[in-house]
């Protein structure tokens, strides 16, 4: 269909490694000059679409292009921003259309997690519909890994190592100070109702060691919880406590909800930690510190695992290749080939089977008793962390790259999103 321009956005929450699937795209795209003209990209996701506000990234050095790969965050920005049904949203789906026609753009790429699939979804079928000539691929990212259609999630490797690291090294102080101070350390960690980062700080310690994980798959049982803190800093002097920020109660209930939600319609989430560090205060009369590393565990490039960086990028590659090849409405999804050694590859998953699904900790990821994870789990998630890829730096600190941005000159008429 001769040479066209690309759209490209990123959606959700950010991650380490998300850059880098941008990177893989756009270094792909200028190696096709005959097939891709410009990669534009959404200034905040897909809002960028909507209000014609697009950046050029023809714009930008190969150096700057290159230095996304290194670089933490969302470097074109991005969004919560959830567009409805076809029929509930149509002038806004009609909107985008009339954007990437203006723009010439026969390619549309988003990289977001289990809504985003969705919305590159409705945007095939609308397209298809309007008989417009657009070819829709998904690229995955989400700390969550909660995504079906592929083995693990950009962005989840490195989100693994930084809270297996982290928790492994405050048990190390723990253990350090619990004859006198110090005897529970609990820390929060993100997943709104899967557990796999919670799962992941099992790695810190042995299965039997003095670590206890509470999963949004497991219902809460105080009584149980409490006699296990307790037994656990008895037998080792010391115990440390990793909790799912989507732990529910025996009612089914968020117990971290903050009564607020996001544009998603998702619950804010926080503060269970803090929770649970308190009953075990109140009611052991145990010193017990807590931390909750938030935004921490999904921005530190600096500790980003070497597979999870080569897949992020992998699969913004794949996606354009993908494009060229006829593939459409499809995810680049990552296939595990095997264990040992671990091998990988990129396949094209279509959007239909991945949107709006979520893929939870299967049980036989979950040890009997509910506190730890099994041999089999060890077994998914020790390679995805493999691996150091450190940033440049300069003066002491990660050297990041800030790009110009520069913006596309609007061709259409202002439209409210």
């Amino acid at each position: 269909m001769g040479v066209r321009n690309a759209f490209y956005a990123q959606s959700g929450g950010v991650t380490a490694v998300i850059n880098a699937s941008a990177c893989g795209l756009i270094e792909a795209a200028r190696a096709h000059p005959e097939a891709i003209g410009t990669v534009y990209a959404g200034r905040n996701g897909i809002i960028g679409a909507l209000q014609e506000d697009l950046i050029d990234t023809g714009a930008e050095s190969a150096a700057s292009i290159a230095a996304l790969r290194h670089t933490p965050g969302g470097a074109f920005g991005s969004c919560r921003y959830k567009l409805k049904s076809l029929e509930q949203d149509n002038a806004k789906y009609a909107r985008l259309i009339d954007v990437f026609r203006a723009h010439d753009i026969g390619y549309f790429f988003y990289n977001g997690g289990n809504d985003s699939m969705d919305t590159a979804h409705k945007v095939a079928q609308l397209a298809a519909a309007s008989g417009y000539p657009l070819c829709c691929i998904g690229i995955p990212k989400t700390v969550d890994n909660d995504l079906v259609g592929t083995d693990n999630c950009p962005g989840f490797g490195s989100v693994a190592k930084y809270v297996a690291t982290s928790m492994r090294e405050a048990m190390y102080d723990v253990a350090a100070m619990a004859s006198t101070s110090t005897k529970v350390f609990v820390m929060e960690a993100m997943g709104r109702h899967a557990g796999w980062i919670t799962a992941a700080c099992g790695l810190a310690a042995p299965e039997d060691g003095p670590l206890l994980l509470l999963l949004p798959e497991i219902v809460f049982d105080q009584e149980k919880f409490l006699s296990r803190v307790n037994d656990t800093v008895k037998n080792h002097g010391y115990c440390a406590v990793a909790v799912s920020e989507g732990l529910r109660n025996p009612e089914g209930q968020l117990m971290g909800e903050a009564g607020s939600r996001d544009a998603f319609g998702h619950a804010q989430l926080g503060g269970v930690g803090s929770q649970i560090a308190q009953l075990v205060k109140s009611t052991l009369n145990y010193k017990v510190h807590w931390a909750l590393p938030d935004y921490l565990q999904r921005s530190a490039r600096h500790l980003a695992s070497r597979t999870d960086a080569e897949q992020a990028y992998a699969v913004g590659r794949a996606a354009l290749e993908f494009a060229l090849s006829g593939h459409s409405a499809v995810m680049a999804g990552l296939e595990r080939v095997s264990d040992d050694p671990y091998t990988w590859r990129v396949s094209p998953t279509p959007l239909a089977e991945v949107a709006n699904r979520e893929k939870m900790m299967p049980e036989e990821f979950i040890a009997a008793d509910g506190y730890s994870i099994t041999g089999a789990c060890r077994r998914y998630l020790q390679p995805l962390i493999e691996g150091e890829d450190y940033p440049p730096y300069a003066q002491g600190l990660p050297a990041y790259v800030r790009l110009t941005a520069a913006a596309v000159a609007r061709r259409l008429p202002a439209f409210r999103a």
